[in-house]
């Protein structure tokens, strides 16, 4: 990882005025956030806690009230920080009439790639987010998922060296939003660091290296994501399924230990992983059966 960070944020401040009597709505109240290169990190807040605020500031779409904001050490609102950048909104609205090939073209044209390289780079993002076999449909006849994937290539298609994704698994199936968290995983292994916002918390578990969650424009817990989801008061066992009379003499071990065994269950499975398990499986057999 390169000792400079992608993104600084240092004292960010944010104030937007309010109807006709000169008052101030603060967004972001002396936000500090350090999102180191190569990593994945995850903004997280409900809503109005100031992530679009935020990744607007990081974009250089709007000016902070006071504070600094940096991305690979460069002021966001300078050109060659915004080169350093590929984005996908949380409901992009594209040209509905260009074909997803045509749609990555235009906006490969905008960062600028160049003219000997843009052919193979266009095949390659749209093979990579999965959508090969409709890049010459038109955007018009996309499924929400499949707008999403297109915006992901288009904000990949000039090979930023950061990524900020906001919401990126907005109405896209699991199996497709699986898809996307391996394609991150990938794109972190090549040394992209990537910004992400998302509700749907176990993709954040699963990717991201560390987390930030916001709160009335402030930061109320960071930290790896490792770390903040262990539980350090106690402990878990997981052994074979055990006789009543077995059950027994092992609550009587650990009371006469002075420890209380809270409670006893069958290891539960997360709905996704038994989704996209059962899915590969069939598709495979299918597969298999032609």
């Amino acid at each position: 990882m390169s000792a400079v960070p992608a993104i600084e944020l240092r004292g960010l401040t944010k104030d937007f005025a309010v109807g006709l009597r000169g008052l101030k709505l603060r967004a972001i109240d002396d936000l500090h956030l350090r999102v180191a290169s190569g990593e994945i990190f995850g903004l997280l807040g409900p809503n109005g806690s100031g992530k679009s605020t935020t990744i607007k500031i990081i974009l250089g779409l709007i000016a902070p009230t006071a504070g600094k904001c940096e991305v690979f050490g460069v002021a966001s609102n300078r050109i060659e920080a915004r080169k350093a950048v590929g984005y996908l909104p949380e409901s992009p609205d594209f040209y509905r009439y260009l074909t997803g090939r045509e749609l990555v073209r235009f906006y490969a044209q905008l960062c600028g790639v160049r003219r000997e390289v843009l052919a193979d780079r266009i095949a390659s993002v749209l093979e990579s987010v999965g959508l090969h076999d409709a890049a010459d449909r038109r955007v018009a006849t996309y499924s929400k998922g499949m707008l999403q994937r297109v915006g992901l290539a288009q904000a990949l298609v000039h090979d930023p060296q950061l990524l900020i994704l906001d919401e990126p698994t907005a109405g896209v199936d699991p199996v497709g939003a699986a898809a996307i968290s391996e394609l991150l995983l990938k794109l972190r292994s090549e040394g992209k660091t990537i910004l992400i916002t998302s509700h749907l918390l176990g993709q954040i578990e699963d990717v991201c290296d560390r987390v930030a969650i916001l709160d009335h424009g402030r930061v109320i817990l960071q930290g790896r994501t490792s770390e903040l989801v262990r539980r350090n008061d106690q402990q878990a066992f997981v052994v074979e399924s055990l006789p009543p009379l077995e059950l027994a003499e092992l609550r009587s071990w650990f009371a006469a230990r002075g420890r209380d065994c809270e409670m006893i269950e069958a290891p539960r499975a997360r709905l996704d992983k038994i989704f996209l398990e059962h899915v590969s499986r069939t598709r495979a057999e299918q597969g298999l059966a032609r």
